[in-house]
């Protein structure tokens, strides 16, 4: 057949790839839906207990990717199986412990709060990747650390950063700091990640995580907490097996991929903003000046971070 006579690539499917090849796009959708699962976590902590809301969402998220995913999965399936010691440290950590610490934590704290302590999150993968990997960190990506943090500091104290010092820990917040720690750590070992289709991955890691967490389910079960059966439960269900984990973890493992760990790890203090404006939307609030003053000293910190690290580090593998 003619090269005339093929078709050219459809609008969507020009627009997926080009959407596919923009780090910057893909991190900033991650951090408009893991705020989202920062709130819907704290608002239905009371209709779904912290280890059916993980369970479930992760199954959803596995069968949703499944069909989706088999064929890749058909042709990965040597390098996945040798690859299985790997797969099980990133779908244990990142799948199976993260988020359900995560919703535990925010039982007792606030969605504040949480959000609060995973701005640490940037600044732990610096660290994890200067300990595990010699990783350098040079001045720049310190700067924009900083500056990135005192943005989000900025929107969760709402403009006023001594009402920080007010803020009352428990061990909620505990328990979210062993979450961050996790997640962070996770961040970095994605670059021991197996060369396969991303969907094969995310297909792996999301059915490793079911098998960790269904045991800890079991037992919440039996202990006689049960879902609360109402729409909002199984819409909180709904929203964190499409978005927060299907959708945004496709999107956050193919930014590291693109940047590596530490620029893509500057995007979470984007979730702040992106929690501010949720809260606009289905809240009702308004913006006002510490959110713009925010904003812009997150997207300064993170175009002065991520500028240098492109010029001097190379994607990590």
């Amino acid at each position: 057949m003619s090269s005339d006579m093929i078709d050219p690539p459809s609008f969507p499917a020009r627009l997926a790839r080009r959407l596919w090849a923009a780090p910057y796009v893909l991190l900033t959708c991650t951090a408009l839906f893991w705020a989202g699962n920062s709130i819907v976590g704290r608002g239905a902590s009371e209709l779904v207990p912290p280890l059916a809301l993980a369970f479930w969402r992760w199954s959803g998220a596995l069968l949703l990717v499944l069909p989706l995913a088999w064929p890749h999965l058909r042709r990965d399936a040597a390098i996945l199986r040798s690859s299985w010691r790997t797969l099980l440290i990133l779908g244990t950590l990142g799948i199976g412990a993260f988020n359900t610490i995560l919703y535990i934590g925010l039982q007792t704290t606030s969605a504040v709060n949480g959000l609060l302590l995973q701005s640490l999150q940037p600044g732990l993968i610096l660290l994890f990747g200067a300990i595990l990997f010699a990783e350098r960190t040079r001045i720049v990506q310190i700067l924009g650390l900083l500056l990135s943090i005192a943005g989000a500091l900025t929107i969760l104290s709402r403009g006023d950063l001594s009402s920080l010092v007010a803020l009352r820990f428990n061990g909620g917040d505990l328990v979210i700091a062993g979450a961050v720690i996790i997640w962070s750590l996770y961040s970095v070992l994605l670059r021991k990640r197996p060369q396969v289709h991303p969907l094969s991955f995310l297909a792996a890691t999301f059915a490793i995580g079911v098998v960790v967490l269904l045991p800890f389910y079991v037992a919440e079960v039996l202990s006689g907490r049960l879902i609360e059966s109402r729409t909002e439960s199984w819409l909180a269900i709904g929203y964190v097996c499409i978005f927060p984990s299907l959708i945004a973890n496709l999107c956050y493992n193919r930014g590291v991929e693109l940047v590596g760990s530490a620029a893509a790890g500057l995007y979470l203090n984007i979730m702040p903003i992106m929690g501010a404006f949720l809260a606009m939307i289905f809240l009702g609030e308004a913006i006002r000046p510490f959110h713009l003053a925010g904003i812009a000293l997150v997207a300064v910190g993170i175009a002065c971070a991520t500028g240098r690290w492109r010029r001097t580090h190379p994607p990590e593998a």
